[in-house]
């Protein structure tokens, strides 16, 4: 059970080793691109490629797709990234429950966007975390966990790849120790659970206000999605890389410093090394220049959501 493409290499390696997979569930075809026609699921491709029958209820609520669920007479079930709620008739159906692939340490980052919360909170580590599911989020009993660390260059995206990487292995390590009687569920522990609740566009409104290296972790960790961004002259302008500096600009923050696009923050100054204007091209720092010139002096607002 699984929609996004962080959910794939789950299924592929599921395959990989042998397991019989009764079907898969992925989230309906939606709308997509400029002629809005019906998209279907990375999910739900990599399922069809690998011959397997898919499954698109649109809720898992009614009557009838838990009796077509639980009609499947299931060992396990494996969710991650799926997007719907299972209710309790489902994550009771199949003969040992439902298994989780989560992109955190548990508890640390339960609900929707942990990868990005992650960076954007400083944190060091971050991992993936099998889970037994039950009704509440991201709550059950925890079967295993493996750490992937977070480094001051690592993007969303590389932890994005890492963790799913991760998740696959391990959801495969798990049915094994499960078959042979060998996985043992512990409680998650009470304290350090975060949320970590969804993103919205207004995450990535810059405030140069902030320091210079929390400006960096937003970008690193909203890039490619909501980006992060900035106004000039009525101008929509999303950074695409930055590098943070301790150096204390005393300037008023939002303010260019040089030729170099160096920008003072409420603390520290952050360089702008790669930058793209709506409907644009992404550029590095010196060639954005040559067409959008922001000279030193030019103060940069932090726009509406």
């Amino acid at each position: 059970m699984g929609t996004p493409g962080f959910s794939v290499p789950a299924l592929k390696a599921l395959h990989e080793a042998g397991h019989e997979i009764a079907a898969v569930y992925s989230q309906p075809p939606r709308p997509a691109g400029r002629g809005q026609s019906e998209k279907r699921s990375d999910v739900h491709e990599a399922a069809l490629a690998l011959g397997i029958p898919v499954r698109t209820p649109a809720s898992l609520k009614t009557p009838d797709a838990q009796a077509d669920f639980a009609a499947l007479d299931l060992d396990v079930a494996v969710v991650v990234a799926y997007g719907l709620i299972l209710p309790k008739a489902i994550l009771e159906a199949p003969k040992h429950g439902c298994l989780n692939i989560h992109g955190s340490l548990l508890p640390r980052w339960r609900g929707a966007a942990p990868i990005q919360r992650a960076i954007l909170a400083g944190d060091t580590e971050s991992g993936i975390t099998i889970m037994q599911m039950d009704e509440g989020l991201d709550t059950g009993p925890m079967l295993l966990r493996e750490v992937v660390p977070i480094g001051p260059e690592t993007t969303a995206d590389h932890l994005h790849d890492a963790l799913s990487e991760l998740g696959a292995q391990l959801i495969v390590d798990a049915l094994e120790a499960l078959a042979a009687g060998q996985l043992k569920p512990w409680p998650q522990p009470a304290e350090g659970a975060t949320y970590a609740k969804k993103l919205t566009r207004a995450d990535g409104v810059i405030d140069w206000r902030k320091p210079a290296a929390e400006i960096a972790r937003q970008v690193r960790a909203l890039t490619p999605w909501p980006g992060v961004f900035f106004a000039h002259d009525g101008k929509r302008i999303k950074l695409l890389e930055v590098y943070a500096h301790t150096d204390m600009a005393r300037k008023m923050p939002g303010m260019v410093l040089d030729e170099l696009l160096n920008v003072a923050c409420g603390e520290g100054i952050l360089t702008l090394k790669k930058l793209q204007r709506e409907g644009k091209a992404a550029l590095d720092g010196p060639a954005f220049l040559r067409g959008y010139p922001l000279p030193p002096g030019t103060w940069l607002e932090t726009p509406d959501p």
